[in-house]
């Protein structure tokens, strides 16, 4: 992910005027017809199309990736992140006396193991679904039982389905705290005995 800022050569408070600014002084020397860089100047145009644009450039400043570039996944992922990112916010413990990245990892891995226990339960029913058609014998004509027994195996099929996607995610959001740590005080016990 290319930085605009550092591109364009700005500080993070310039405004749409100094965005221009930039980008013309230095789209003169980076212009392929010009004898420039292709890489380059495709580039500052992205850099200048992305802090141009308000939501783009917010997204940008909040989470460090550009919401028409990024890939879908760490997009997907983010959203789960932003919501452990509010939840550590508002916990009113003192930063410093619990460790926020391990938490954030142990509701992750927590939304993972209650996905995998709803799949596991929805493929139960979905067996058990199968099984009563396999017993049961088919009407001629229009099967209304057969039908809704089928549609109920299919809707479980689609949860499943979302459930496993689901699981995607919190896993690309696991991914995504790789390499933090954070530093807890260390506080002394004092002995009972004194």
């Amino acid at each position: 992910m290319i930085d605009p800022y550092d591109i364009l050569g700005l500080s993070r408070e310039a405004d749409s005027a100094a965005v221009k600014s930039a980008y013309r002084k230095r789209v003169k020397t980076a212009h392929p017809d010009t004898g420039g860089d292709t890489e380059m100047f495709g580039d500052l145009k992205l850099a200048y199309e992305l802090l141009l644009d308000p939501v783009r450039r917010k997204v940008f400043d909040d989470t460090g990736y550009d919401p028409e570039l990024a890939d879908t996944k760490d997009l997907q992922g983010l959203v789960i992140l932003e919501t452990l990112v509010n939840e550590m916010i508002l916990d009113e413990r003192e930063p410093g006396s619990f460790d926020p990245v391990a938490s954030m990892r142990r509701k992750l891995t927590d939304r993972i193991v209650s996905a995998r226990f709803h799949i596991l339960e929805m493929e139960r029913h979905r067996a058990r679904i199968r099984n009563h058609m396999d017993r049961m014998g088919r009407k001629p004509g229009t099967d209304v039982l057969g039908r809704m027994l089928k549609a109920r195996s299919e809707t479980i099929g689609e949860a499943i389905r979302k459930s496993e996607t689901e699981i995607k995610t919190i896993e690309q959001a696991y991914v995504m705290l790789d390499g933090y740590a954070y530093e807890l005080e260390i506080t002394e016990v004092k002995d009972a005995a004194e």
